[in-house]
């Protein structure tokens, strides 16, 4: 009788074209699905991947010589200190934490200036966001936005989702394949005969995907043909301290540029260098004229948020304040981001030595002069694949390799696996 009821109703809403098939005509029914971020899909295959002693060096986070995420002790500390002054949850303001902002303009230019606007942001994405948006809506149209040729897979997505059209974005060499190391002349070329009033986009230092980094000689000349072309500068610093160990050194880059006169645009993450990945704890900071354009930015980066998010998250903003606002807790803190720093440093070597070890005819020397989380092993996709599929290692198709991904327990199984696919 169901079956009988089912199939009248079926016929007579076929006859007055009525769809039976709800689904295939929704809203979203030509919604198609779109591929992951690659980093972000590696991670769940390395996931889905059943083999037990699989080894994941794709992500960039932090972890400890036993594979484990780090809490590191100023962090504890600070947490602590917010936790018993009973602190509320009210709103922040639009522009953030007013003392976090402060105290992030003072950690990335080493003092306070009245003409630099900071406000807070979501993390490094979301400062690069947030400049992009500001870069969209106050520079001509046709402006030119220039990434390093090798960067973070997310930049060319971040500012396409801004605005800024495709056929606005192009890059610049960085990375000479030859020697693993910079492309210093192509770099130059480039960025000179880029259109005059382009955007360029730095790193500020631990360059990602790479990890080679100017010479203070030549951010010197990236600065002097920066000036001449009069380029808008963009900095995105997410490894401040972390790539070093210091962060004054790993500062050294975008100091320079303030100091000879560059207005400056710089996105900092404390994502890594505090180990605050889940905390989305970051700011945009505008070097400007003078005390009164400064507050016409601040004002025009307060739209542009109120619209987006209306003001950012306030526990991890009030933990890095805390921090850098203790003499004593951020003393506890220098030395808990050199630790981290010292064992990347580490691992490199030790990865070079194992390789050795092994008899590797290769030349892994790069490793070594690399610098920061990652390190762009040289190893070709075809390599990169055969120690997926052969050995459950994970990386980049492009070779770059998560360093903090090594630790004593498995650096030499690595080193084997890699000997072996470059020596067929």
């Amino acid at each position: 009788m169901k079956k009988t009821c089912k199939s009248i109703i079926t016929q007579s809403l076929k006859k007055h074209n009525y769809h039976t098939n709800v689904k295939a005509f929704g809203p979203w029914s030509n919604i198609k699905p779109t591929p992951l971020d690659a980093i972000k899909q590696l991670t769940i295959d390395f996931n889905k991947d059943t083999t037990p002693n699989k080894i994941l060096l794709g992500e960039g986070v932090y972890r400890t010589d036993q594979g484990k995420p780090k809490v590191i002790k100023s962090v504890r500390e600070a947490e602590r200190i917010i936790f018993e002054n009973e602190l509320d949850h009210e709103y922040a303001p639009v522009t953030g934490v007013t003392e976090f902002c402060k105290a992030t303009q003072k950690f990335a230019f080493g003092e306070n200036k009245d003409n630099i606007a900071t406000v807070q942001a979501i993390s490094g994405t979301g400062a690069l966001c947030l400049a992009g948006h500001y870069l969209k809506k106050f520079l001509p149209q046709e402006t030119k936005l220039f990434l390093p040729k090798e960067t973070w897979g997310n930049h060319p997505a971040i500012f396409k989702a801004a605005g800024i059209t495709e056929d606005r974005i192009s890059s610049y060499r960085y990375f000479d394949k030859k020697t693993s190391g910079m492309d210093v002349e192509g770099c130059l070329e480039d960025i000179r005969n880029a259109p005059e009033k382009s955007i360029i986009l730095l790193h500020a230092c631990a360059h990602n995907p790479t990890g080679v980094d100017p010479t203070i000689e030549t951010w010197k000349k990236i600065s002097d043909i920066c000036k001449e072309r009069n380029h808008i500068v963009l900095f995105d610093s997410a490894y401040q301290a972390f790539a070093s160990g210091d962060a004054d050194t790993d500062a050294q880059s975008f100091r320079l540029f303030v100091k000879e006169g560059h207005n400056i645009l710089l996105c900092q993450s404390y994502a890594k260098n505090f180990g605050l990945y889940g905390q989305r704890v970051g700011a945009l900071n505008v070097v400007c004229e003078n005390a009164e354009e400064k507050k016409a930015v601040e004002s025009q980066l307060g739209i542009i948020i109120r619209t987006q998010y209306s003001n950012p998250p306030i526990h991890g903003a009030r933990i890095v304040h805390t921090i850098l606002s203790n003499p004593q807790l951020k003393a506890q803190w220098e030395s808990d981001v050199k630790e981290l720093a010292d064992r990347i440093k580490l691992m490199r070597k030790q990865l070079v030595e194992e390789l050795k070890a092994l008899g590797s005819k290769r030349d892994w020397s790069h490793i070594t002069k690399q610098i920061g989380m990652f390190a762009f092993s040289g190893l070709t996709e075809q390599e990169v694949t055969k120690l997926k599929e052969q050995y459950h290692i994970y990386m980049t198709k492009d070779g770059r390799m998560s360093i903090s991904g090594l630790n004593s327990g498995n650096i030499k199984t690595v080193a084997k696996a890699i000997h072996e696919i470059t020596s067929q």
